[in-house]
């Protein structure tokens, strides 16, 4: 793939990506993969009923001890908050309504972002779409840790620290790799979620919005479901900077473990990933693969060859998106 990085810098590699090529290959052998892409009819009913779910959780909360608003922030609402980022990653890529109604996809990843309590769906669609044209891009590609992440979070304890800090980097780092122009859809993002995270306060006071943001911030740092940001494009095997995960935790997490199917085939539904494996078997049975999303964040912690640096980066002969 290119020349091997010491263990103080990422991979860099000179070849473009391979899942451009793979999905033609794929689709020239199997078509009829070609009929697993639009959206989900499915999606929009079960997001509805986890946001309903959250709103009775809120109520439930609201006279809890603190300590008990934090227990059920991690154990139950931060899950269900982490599936439903995951939800708004398939959201999108417009597989609830279809591409040709691509605005209700973004208004419904802002309903959906509603139990999360703080505005993403609408700013994370914007820098999705780079991170699949631009795989590891630098400068593109704001999956990619930092030259600062990697250098100092490079010893067990710092790697555990950096996990727990898993979303402040999410929201940090886009700012300072690759800030983009605020939009109109981003404002009403922030104005849905605001208005709502009001009501709940009226509603019911401050703890049901505590348990709401801090479940999602507790469930997106050191959290069983966040081996899925390590898992998916580290260098865990040699070579490969796209690895996929075939564990349980997929059936509450839309199958984003099926991440390789997933890049080669972005418009396929979460839901119907399994498909694309089980169709073209014979491209994916014989590549590397994580069983335990747990395992992942034990390896990453203290292993010595992983850390923020593991990771491939690409030069693109483009100009840098704005």
């Amino acid at each position: 793939m290119g020349n091997t990085g010491s263990r103080d810098d990422f991979q860099w590699v000179y070849t473009d990506q391979p899942h451009t090529d793979r999905r033609k290959e794929i689709l020239a052998k199997y078509p009829e993969i070609k009929k697993l892409m639009g959206p989900d009819p499915h999606l929009k009913w079960v997001v509805t009923l986890m946001v309903l779910t959250q709103m009775v959780a809120s109520y439930l909360v609201k006279d809890l001890p603190w300590k008990w608003i934090f227990f059920w922030a991690y154990a139950f609402g931060g899950c269900i908050n982490h599936s439903m980022t995951l939800a708004i990653h398939d959201i999108s890529h417009n597989v609830a309504f279809g591409n040709r109604m691509a605005k209700w996809n973004r208004f419904f990843g802002m309903f959906a972002n509603l139990p999360i309590g703080v505005p993403y769906a609408t700013s994370f669609k914007k820098y999705h779409v780079d991170h699949h044209r631009y795989l590891a891009g630098d400068g593109l590609d704001v999956d990619v840790p930092t030259a600062f992440e990697g250098r100092f979070f490079n010893s067990p304890l710092r790697k555990l620290v950096w996990l727990i800090l898993q979303p402040a980097f999410y929201v940090l780092r886009p700012l300072c790799v690759n800030p983009k122009p605020f939009s109109q859809m981003e404002v009403l993002n922030i104005a849905v979620q605001l208005a709502y995270d009001l009501l709940i306060y009226n509603l019911w006071g401050i703890k049901p919005v505590v348990y709401m943001v801090a479940g999602s911030i507790l469930a997106m740092g050191l959290h069983p479901i966040s081996g899925h940001f390590i898992a998916e494009h580290y260098m865990y095997a040699q070579g490969y900077d796209t690895i996929s995960y075939y564990g349980p935790l997929n059936w509450i997490t839309f199958n984003v473990g099926y991440h390789m199917e997933h890049h080669d085939f972005p418009s396929i539904p979460g839901s119907k990933l399994p498909q694309v494996k089980k169709i073209a078997s014979e491209y994916y049975d014989n590549l590397p693969y994580h069983n335990s999303w747990i395992r992942v964040l034990w390896d990453f912690v203290f292993k010595e060859a992983l850390g923020p640096f593991a990771r491939v980066k690409r030069k693109y002969k483009v100009d840098k998106v704005l």
